[in-house]
Protein backbone atom coordinates (compact mmCIF):
# COMPACT_ATOMS: atom_id res chain seq x y z
CA UNK A 1 0.00 0.00 0.00
CA UNK A 2 1.42 3.41 -1.15
CA UNK A 3 1.38 5.86 1.88
CA UNK A 4 -0.31 9.16 1.39
CA UNK A 5 2.02 12.83 1.69
CA UNK A 6 0.32 16.10 2.63
CA UNK A 7 3.08 18.97 2.44
CA UNK A 8 5.84 16.43 2.18
CA UNK A 9 5.32 14.89 5.64
CA UNK A 10 4.43 11.17 5.72
CA UNK A 11 0.66 10.78 7.37
CA UNK A 12 1.73 7.39 8.60
CA UNK A 13 3.84 9.61 11.15
CA UNK A 14 0.52 10.74 13.06
CA UNK A 15 0.47 7.34 13.97
CA UNK A 16 3.06 7.97 16.73
CA UNK A 17 0.44 9.32 18.34
CA UNK A 18 -1.75 6.19 18.30
CA UNK A 19 1.22 4.17 19.97
CA UNK A 20 1.68 6.93 22.90
CA UNK A 21 -1.70 6.58 23.56
CA UNK A 22 -1.87 3.11 23.45
CA UNK A 23 0.62 3.22 25.94
CA UNK A 24 -0.82 5.67 27.97
CA UNK A 25 -3.95 3.31 27.52
CA UNK A 26 -2.25 0.07 29.03
CA UNK A 27 -0.83 1.88 31.69
CA UNK A 28 -4.40 3.22 33.38
CA UNK A 29 -5.46 -0.73 32.42
CA UNK A 30 -3.19 -2.25 34.48
CA UNK A 31 -3.22 0.41 37.45
CA UNK A 32 -7.18 0.28 37.48
CA UNK A 33 -6.75 -3.74 37.07
CA UNK A 34 -4.62 -3.50 40.44
CA UNK A 35 -6.80 -1.36 42.03
CA UNK A 36 -9.72 -3.98 41.50
CA UNK A 37 -6.90 -6.70 42.72
CA UNK A 38 -6.76 -4.76 46.10
CA UNK A 39 -10.69 -4.48 46.21
CA UNK A 40 -12.05 -7.50 45.31
CA UNK A 41 -9.19 -9.66 44.42
CA UNK A 42 -7.45 -10.95 41.13
CA UNK A 43 -9.89 -12.81 39.28
CA UNK A 44 -12.46 -9.85 39.71
CA UNK A 45 -8.95 -8.01 37.80
CA UNK A 46 -8.21 -10.31 35.59
CA UNK A 47 -11.82 -9.81 33.97
CA UNK A 48 -12.08 -6.06 34.51
CA UNK A 49 -8.56 -5.94 32.64
CA UNK A 50 -9.54 -8.57 29.73
CA UNK A 51 -13.16 -6.59 29.22
CA UNK A 52 -11.25 -3.21 28.72
CA UNK A 53 -8.54 -4.39 26.75
CA UNK A 54 -11.41 -5.57 24.35
CA UNK A 55 -12.82 -2.70 24.29
CA UNK A 56 -10.18 -0.57 23.38
CA UNK A 57 -8.68 -2.50 20.86
CA UNK A 58 -12.24 -2.78 19.17
CA UNK A 59 -11.71 1.25 19.48
CA UNK A 60 -8.55 1.01 18.28
CA UNK A 61 -8.99 -1.12 15.41
CA UNK A 62 -12.13 0.70 14.27
CA UNK A 63 -10.51 3.87 13.64
CA UNK A 64 -7.20 2.23 12.59
CA UNK A 65 -9.48 0.96 10.08
CA UNK A 66 -11.29 3.88 8.69
CA UNK A 67 -7.32 5.43 8.54
CA UNK A 68 -6.23 2.52 6.41
CA UNK A 69 -9.76 3.28 4.41
CA UNK A 70 -8.71 6.75 4.01
CA UNK A 71 -5.00 6.22 2.87
CA UNK A 72 -6.28 4.39 -0.18
CA UNK A 73 -8.50 7.18 -1.25
CA UNK A 74 -7.32 10.62 -3.24
CA UNK A 75 -4.92 12.91 -1.21
CA UNK A 76 -8.06 15.84 -0.99
CA UNK A 77 -10.64 13.51 0.37
CA UNK A 78 -11.59 14.72 3.88
CA UNK A 79 -10.59 12.29 6.95
CA UNK A 80 -13.20 10.33 8.14
CA UNK A 81 -14.93 10.42 11.96
CA UNK A 82 -12.96 14.13 12.79
CA UNK A 83 -14.59 13.95 16.17
CA UNK A 84 -13.34 10.52 17.50
CA UNK A 85 -12.71 9.70 21.29
CA UNK A 86 -9.59 10.56 23.32
CA UNK A 87 -6.29 10.96 21.13
CA UNK A 88 -7.56 9.42 18.10
CA UNK A 89 -9.82 13.31 17.49
CA UNK A 90 -5.97 14.85 17.59
CA UNK A 91 -4.72 12.61 15.46
CA UNK A 92 -7.56 12.96 12.93
CA UNK A 93 -8.05 16.70 13.59
CA UNK A 94 -4.18 17.28 12.56
CA UNK A 95 -4.61 15.08 9.61
CA UNK A 96 -7.56 17.02 8.49
CA UNK A 97 -5.24 20.34 9.28
CA UNK A 98 -2.52 19.35 6.83
CA UNK A 99 -5.32 17.91 4.35
CA UNK A 100 -7.24 21.34 3.71
CA UNK A 101 -3.68 23.06 4.07
CA UNK A 102 -2.41 20.78 1.15
CA UNK A 103 -5.76 21.37 -0.66
CA UNK A 104 -5.32 25.13 -0.41
CA UNK A 105 -1.75 24.65 -1.56
CA UNK A 106 -3.04 22.65 -4.32
CA UNK A 107 -5.54 25.02 -5.36
CA UNK A 108 -2.95 27.97 -5.55
CA UNK A 109 -0.78 25.79 -7.71
CA UNK A 110 -3.58 25.10 -9.97
CA UNK A 111 -4.92 28.83 -10.15
CA UNK A 112 -0.99 29.40 -11.02
CA UNK A 113 -1.31 26.77 -13.63
CA UNK A 114 -4.48 27.68 -15.32
CA UNK A 115 -2.81 31.33 -15.59
CA UNK A 116 0.14 30.15 -17.10
CA UNK A 117 -1.75 28.08 -19.80
CA UNK A 118 -3.97 31.26 -20.56
CA UNK A 119 -0.68 33.53 -20.80
CA UNK A 120 0.74 31.13 -23.25
CA UNK A 121 -2.16 30.77 -25.45
CA UNK A 122 -2.40 34.82 -25.63
CA UNK A 123 1.65 34.52 -27.00
CA UNK A 124 2.27 35.05 -30.65
CA UNK A 125 4.90 31.89 -29.80
CA UNK A 126 4.24 28.35 -30.60
CA UNK A 127 4.73 26.41 -27.46
CA UNK A 128 5.32 22.84 -26.88
CA UNK A 129 6.00 20.50 -23.89
CA UNK A 130 7.56 17.09 -25.19
CA UNK A 131 8.26 14.21 -22.82
CA UNK A 132 12.06 12.54 -23.14
CA UNK A 133 10.53 10.75 -25.52
CA UNK A 134 8.97 13.77 -28.24
CA UNK A 135 5.52 12.68 -27.41
CA UNK A 136 3.27 16.08 -27.04
CA UNK A 137 2.29 16.58 -23.52
CA UNK A 138 0.76 19.96 -24.01
CA UNK A 139 0.35 22.67 -26.78
CA UNK A 140 -0.95 25.78 -26.76
CA UNK A 141 -3.17 27.62 -29.97
CA UNK A 142 -0.88 29.01 -31.87
CA UNK A 143 1.32 25.72 -31.72
CA UNK A 144 -1.78 23.92 -32.86
CA UNK A 145 -1.67 26.47 -35.87
CA UNK A 146 1.89 26.13 -36.37
CA UNK A 147 2.43 22.72 -36.96
CA UNK A 148 -1.72 21.36 -37.40
CA UNK A 149 -2.05 19.78 -34.25
CA UNK A 150 -5.21 19.07 -31.83
CA UNK A 151 -4.42 18.77 -28.83
CA UNK A 152 -7.21 16.37 -27.82
CA UNK A 153 -6.25 14.14 -30.38
CA UNK A 154 -2.40 14.44 -30.69
CA UNK A 155 -1.73 14.43 -27.18
CA UNK A 156 0.19 11.86 -26.37
CA UNK A 157 1.82 11.24 -29.76
CA UNK A 158 4.96 11.90 -30.79
CA UNK A 159 5.59 15.13 -32.32
CA UNK A 160 8.02 12.85 -35.10
CA UNK A 161 5.03 11.06 -36.13
CA UNK A 162 3.23 14.52 -36.98
CA UNK A 163 5.85 16.11 -38.28
CA UNK A 164 8.18 14.06 -40.82
CA UNK A 165 10.43 16.35 -41.88
CA UNK A 166 14.22 14.98 -42.13
CA UNK A 167 15.63 18.01 -40.91
CA UNK A 168 12.89 17.80 -38.11
CA UNK A 169 13.28 14.43 -36.70
CA UNK A 170 17.21 14.61 -37.03
CA UNK A 171 17.06 17.94 -34.96
CA UNK A 172 15.35 16.52 -32.32
CA UNK A 173 17.19 13.28 -32.36
CA UNK A 174 20.91 14.76 -32.21
CA UNK A 175 20.22 16.89 -29.29
CA UNK A 176 21.54 19.93 -30.09
CA UNK A 177 19.76 23.21 -29.33
CA UNK A 178 21.82 25.76 -29.15
CA UNK A 179 20.79 27.26 -32.55
CA UNK A 180 17.13 26.74 -33.74
CA UNK A 181 16.07 25.65 -36.75
CA UNK A 182 14.55 27.07 -39.67
CA UNK A 183 11.57 24.71 -40.70
CA UNK A 184 9.50 25.12 -44.14
CA UNK A 185 6.19 23.78 -43.38
CA UNK A 186 3.75 22.81 -46.38
CA UNK A 187 0.52 21.41 -44.53
CA UNK A 188 -1.95 22.99 -43.20
CA UNK A 189 -0.94 25.92 -45.21
CA UNK A 190 2.47 27.40 -46.37
CA UNK A 191 4.30 28.93 -44.04
CA UNK A 192 8.01 28.97 -42.39
CA UNK A 193 9.04 28.94 -38.88
CA UNK A 194 12.23 29.30 -36.91
CA UNK A 195 11.93 26.30 -33.89
CA UNK A 196 14.08 26.37 -30.86
CA UNK A 197 14.21 23.47 -28.25
CA UNK A 198 15.21 24.41 -24.58
CA UNK A 199 16.03 21.58 -22.27
CA UNK A 200 13.88 22.24 -18.61
CA UNK A 201 13.82 18.99 -16.49
CA UNK A 202 15.67 15.50 -16.85
CA UNK A 203 12.96 14.44 -19.16
CA UNK A 204 11.35 17.34 -20.51
CA UNK A 205 11.69 19.71 -23.93
CA UNK A 206 10.51 23.02 -24.16
CA UNK A 207 9.64 23.80 -27.77
CA UNK A 208 9.05 27.07 -28.83
CA UNK A 209 7.76 28.10 -32.50
CA UNK A 210 7.91 31.65 -34.25
CA UNK A 211 6.17 31.77 -37.69
CA UNK A 212 8.37 34.04 -39.59
CA UNK A 213 6.48 33.65 -43.06
CA UNK A 214 6.59 37.42 -43.19
CA UNK A 215 9.63 38.36 -42.50
CA UNK A 216 11.30 36.05 -45.22
CA UNK A 217 8.85 37.18 -47.48
CA UNK A 218 9.92 40.66 -47.15
CA UNK A 219 13.53 39.61 -47.35
CA UNK A 220 12.64 37.89 -50.56
CA UNK A 221 10.58 41.07 -51.77
CA UNK A 222 13.94 43.62 -50.68
CA UNK A 223 16.26 41.47 -52.62
CA UNK A 224 14.01 41.27 -55.59
CA UNK A 225 13.61 44.84 -55.74
CA UNK A 226 17.09 45.69 -54.72
CA UNK A 227 17.89 43.18 -57.91
CA UNK A 228 15.06 44.96 -60.10
CA UNK A 229 16.22 48.43 -59.57
CA UNK A 230 19.06 47.17 -60.32
CA UNK A 231 18.40 45.95 -63.58
CA UNK A 232 16.22 48.97 -64.44
CA UNK A 233 19.01 51.57 -63.77
CA UNK A 234 21.81 49.47 -65.66
CA UNK A 235 20.48 49.17 -69.19
CA UNK A 236 19.74 53.16 -69.67
CA UNK A 237 22.84 54.06 -67.89
CA UNK A 238 24.57 51.76 -70.27
CA UNK A 239 23.00 53.27 -73.01
CA UNK A 240 23.54 56.60 -72.00
CA UNK A 241 27.53 55.80 -71.28
CA UNK A 242 27.41 54.33 -74.29
CA UNK A 243 26.24 57.50 -76.95
CA UNK A 244 28.63 59.57 -74.81
CA UNK A 245 31.51 58.18 -75.29
CA UNK A 246 30.79 58.00 -78.71
CA UNK A 247 29.99 61.75 -79.01
CA UNK A 248 32.99 62.21 -77.10
CA UNK A 249 35.08 59.79 -79.26
CA UNK A 250 34.05 61.15 -82.71
CA UNK A 251 33.34 64.81 -81.70
CA UNK A 252 35.51 65.95 -84.22
CA UNK A 253 34.75 63.50 -86.57
CA UNK A 254 30.90 63.57 -86.08
CA UNK A 255 28.01 65.75 -88.25
CA UNK A 256 25.72 68.04 -85.80
CA UNK A 257 22.74 66.05 -86.80
CA UNK A 258 24.42 62.99 -85.36
CA UNK A 259 25.85 64.51 -82.19
CA UNK A 260 22.53 65.98 -81.68
CA UNK A 261 20.63 62.46 -82.18
CA UNK A 262 23.19 60.38 -80.15
CA UNK A 263 22.76 63.19 -77.41
CA UNK A 264 18.90 63.35 -77.57
CA UNK A 265 18.75 59.55 -77.46
CA UNK A 266 20.93 59.93 -74.24
CA UNK A 267 18.32 62.31 -72.92
CA UNK A 268 15.94 60.13 -73.63
CA UNK A 269 17.15 57.28 -71.14
CA UNK A 270 18.17 60.06 -69.12
CA UNK A 271 14.34 60.51 -68.66
CA UNK A 272 13.44 57.25 -68.18
CA UNK A 273 15.94 56.95 -65.02
CA UNK A 274 14.11 60.06 -64.02
CA UNK A 275 10.84 58.71 -64.08
CA UNK A 276 11.66 55.72 -62.76
CA UNK A 277 13.53 57.23 -59.45
CA UNK A 278 10.57 59.80 -59.17
CA UNK A 279 8.29 56.35 -59.14
CA UNK A 280 10.74 54.63 -56.85
CA UNK A 281 10.11 57.87 -54.72
CA UNK A 282 6.49 57.94 -54.77
CA UNK A 283 6.24 54.10 -54.11
CA UNK A 284 8.05 54.09 -51.00
CA UNK A 285 6.37 57.14 -49.58
CA UNK A 286 2.74 55.27 -50.38
CA UNK A 287 4.42 52.02 -48.49
CA UNK A 288 5.65 53.88 -45.44
CA UNK A 289 1.79 53.39 -43.98
CA UNK A 290 1.96 56.94 -43.03
CA UNK A 291 -1.65 58.77 -42.73
CA UNK A 292 -2.38 61.37 -46.02
CA UNK A 293 -0.98 64.28 -45.25
CA UNK A 294 -3.69 66.38 -46.54
CA UNK A 295 -6.63 65.37 -47.13
CA UNK A 296 -9.36 67.38 -49.32
CA UNK A 297 -12.47 67.88 -51.37
CA UNK A 298 -10.73 66.50 -54.93
CA UNK A 299 -13.20 67.95 -57.87
CA UNK A 300 -12.50 64.73 -59.58
CA UNK A 301 -13.90 66.34 -62.76
CA UNK A 302 -11.36 68.79 -62.97
CA UNK A 303 -8.24 66.56 -62.09
CA UNK A 304 -9.49 64.16 -65.15
CA UNK A 305 -8.94 66.96 -67.61
CA UNK A 306 -5.32 67.33 -67.27
CA UNK A 307 -5.37 63.17 -66.98
CA UNK A 308 -6.72 63.85 -70.41
CA UNK A 309 -4.09 65.91 -71.92
CA UNK A 310 -0.93 63.96 -70.16
CA UNK A 311 -2.49 61.19 -71.67
CA UNK A 312 -3.06 62.92 -75.07
CA UNK A 313 0.74 64.41 -75.05
CA UNK A 314 2.19 60.52 -74.21
CA UNK A 315 -0.18 59.45 -77.00
CA UNK A 316 1.16 61.80 -79.45
CA UNK A 317 -2.16 61.91 -81.51
CA UNK A 318 -1.74 58.20 -81.96
CA UNK A 319 -5.26 57.27 -80.36
CA UNK A 320 -8.58 58.55 -79.99
CA UNK A 321 -9.17 59.46 -76.15
CA UNK A 322 -12.07 60.59 -74.92
CA UNK A 323 -13.37 61.88 -71.12
CA UNK A 324 -17.16 60.97 -70.02
CA UNK A 325 -17.71 62.57 -66.60
CA UNK A 326 -21.25 61.88 -65.76
CA UNK A 327 -21.42 62.70 -62.45
CA UNK A 328 -19.31 65.59 -60.56
CA UNK A 329 -19.06 64.08 -57.34
CA UNK A 330 -16.12 65.35 -55.16
CA UNK A 331 -13.80 62.75 -53.63
CA UNK A 332 -12.45 63.03 -50.09
CA UNK A 333 -8.25 62.57 -50.59
CA UNK A 334 -5.38 63.83 -51.29
CA UNK A 335 -5.16 65.54 -54.99
CA UNK A 336 -1.52 64.50 -55.75
CA UNK A 337 -2.12 61.01 -54.62
CA UNK A 338 -5.37 60.48 -56.89
CA UNK A 339 -3.99 62.35 -59.87
CA UNK A 340 -0.98 59.69 -59.70
CA UNK A 341 -3.26 56.95 -59.48
CA UNK A 342 -5.25 57.96 -62.64
CA UNK A 343 -2.58 59.37 -64.71
CA UNK A 344 -0.86 55.49 -64.57
CA UNK A 345 -4.13 54.08 -65.25
CA UNK A 346 -4.43 56.17 -68.18
CA UNK A 347 -0.91 56.14 -69.20
CA UNK A 348 -0.51 52.43 -69.22
CA UNK A 349 -3.16 52.44 -71.13
CA UNK A 350 -2.09 54.15 -74.05
CA UNK A 351 0.98 52.48 -73.89
CA UNK A 352 -0.20 49.21 -74.57
CA UNK A 353 -3.06 50.15 -77.25
CA UNK A 354 -1.72 49.90 -80.56
CA UNK A 355 -1.87 53.21 -82.95
CA UNK A 356 -5.54 54.13 -83.57
CA UNK A 357 -6.84 52.23 -81.06
CA UNK A 358 -9.12 54.15 -78.39
CA UNK A 359 -9.56 54.74 -74.80
CA UNK A 360 -12.24 55.89 -72.91
CA UNK A 361 -11.85 57.48 -69.34
CA UNK A 362 -15.10 57.59 -66.70
CA UNK A 363 -15.79 58.73 -63.83
CA UNK A 364 -19.50 57.83 -62.86
CA UNK A 365 -21.30 56.87 -60.13
CA UNK A 366 -22.90 53.80 -59.60
CA UNK A 367 -25.16 52.72 -56.47
CA UNK A 368 -23.11 53.45 -53.14
CA UNK A 369 -19.72 53.66 -55.06
CA UNK A 370 -18.21 56.07 -57.41
CA UNK A 371 -15.83 54.40 -60.26
CA UNK A 372 -12.97 55.80 -62.26
CA UNK A 373 -12.34 53.38 -65.32
CA UNK A 374 -10.10 53.47 -68.29
CA UNK A 375 -11.62 51.03 -71.01
CA UNK A 376 -9.17 50.69 -73.80
CA UNK A 377 -9.13 48.05 -77.01
CA UNK A 378 -5.94 47.35 -77.61
CA UNK A 379 -3.59 43.96 -76.91
CA UNK A 380 -5.07 42.53 -73.57
CA UNK A 381 -4.02 40.22 -70.72
CA UNK A 382 -3.81 36.86 -70.50
CA UNK A 383 -5.63 35.48 -67.21
CA UNK A 384 -2.63 34.47 -65.47
CA UNK A 385 -1.29 37.66 -65.01
CA UNK A 386 -3.61 39.35 -63.69
CA UNK A 387 -3.03 38.44 -60.27
CA UNK A 388 0.27 39.67 -59.98
CA UNK A 389 0.23 42.68 -62.29
CA UNK A 390 0.28 45.22 -59.35
CA UNK A 391 3.60 43.70 -58.07
CA UNK A 392 6.56 45.79 -58.64
CA UNK A 393 8.33 45.66 -61.46
CA UNK A 394 6.29 42.89 -63.22
CA UNK A 395 5.40 43.45 -66.62
CA UNK A 396 3.63 40.64 -69.25
CA UNK A 397 5.74 41.95 -71.84
CA UNK A 398 9.23 43.16 -70.70
CA UNK A 399 10.51 44.07 -74.32
CA UNK A 400 7.47 46.36 -74.61
CA UNK A 401 7.43 48.10 -71.46
CA UNK A 402 10.66 48.95 -72.60
CA UNK A 403 9.92 50.08 -76.11
CA UNK A 404 7.43 52.27 -74.35
CA UNK A 405 9.20 53.67 -71.34
CA UNK A 406 7.26 52.56 -68.32
CA UNK A 407 8.97 51.76 -65.17
CA UNK A 408 6.96 49.00 -64.07
CA UNK A 409 5.68 50.66 -61.01
CA UNK A 410 2.76 52.02 -62.24
CA UNK A 411 0.03 49.56 -60.84
CA UNK A 412 2.18 49.17 -57.90
CA UNK A 413 1.48 53.12 -57.09
CA UNK A 414 -2.06 53.12 -57.79
CA UNK A 415 -3.22 49.86 -56.09
CA UNK A 416 -1.27 51.68 -52.64
CA UNK A 417 -2.90 54.92 -53.31
CA UNK A 418 -6.02 52.98 -53.33
CA UNK A 419 -5.55 50.94 -50.15
CA UNK A 420 -4.85 54.71 -48.99
CA UNK A 421 -8.30 55.56 -49.87
CA UNK A 422 -10.05 52.55 -48.85
CA UNK A 423 -10.66 51.48 -52.99
CA UNK A 424 -10.63 48.57 -54.77
CA UNK A 425 -8.78 48.13 -58.35
CA UNK A 426 -10.90 45.83 -60.69
CA UNK A 427 -9.04 44.14 -63.66
CA UNK A 428 -11.37 43.00 -66.78
CA UNK A 429 -9.02 42.06 -69.94
CA UNK A 430 -9.01 39.51 -72.64
CA UNK A 431 -6.35 38.80 -75.05
CA UNK A 432 -6.89 40.70 -78.50
CA UNK A 433 -9.55 42.75 -76.93
CA UNK A 434 -8.16 45.27 -74.48
CA UNK A 435 -8.87 45.86 -71.00
CA UNK A 436 -10.37 47.83 -68.43
CA UNK A 437 -9.07 48.87 -65.22
CA UNK A 438 -12.09 50.20 -62.63
CA UNK A 439 -10.74 52.14 -59.45
CA UNK A 440 -13.94 52.00 -56.98
CA UNK A 441 -14.44 54.43 -53.91
CA UNK A 442 -16.54 53.70 -51.07
CA UNK A 443 -19.49 55.83 -50.80
CA UNK A 444 -18.20 57.44 -47.43
CA UNK A 445 -15.43 59.27 -49.35
CA UNK A 446 -17.75 61.26 -51.37
CA UNK A 447 -18.03 64.90 -50.61
CA UNK A 448 -21.72 66.23 -50.66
Amino acid sequence: MTVQSVEGVPVIRSIRYIIVAAVLSLFVMVLAALVVWAAWGPQEALLAFAAASILLGAHHFANIYKLVRWLRTPVDNAVPTPRAIGLWNYVFAEMNSRVRSANRRQQHLSTALERFREASQAMPHGLLFLSDTHSIEWVNHQGEQHFGLDRARDQGTPITNIVRQPDFVRYLQEGRYDKPLTLSMGRPIGRTLMVHVVPFSEDMLLLMSEDITQGERLQTMRRDFVANVSHEMRTPLTVVAGFLETVIDGLDDLEKDDISHYLGLAHEQAGRMQRLIQDLLTLSALESDAPILQEEAVDVASLLKEVLQEARVVSAGRHRIDLDCATHARLLGNAKELYSAMANLAINAVRYTPEGGRIQISWRQRGSVVEYAVKDDGIGIAPEHIPRLTERFYRVDRGRSRETGGTGLGLAIVKHVLSRHQGDLLIDSEPGRGSTFTACFPARRLVA
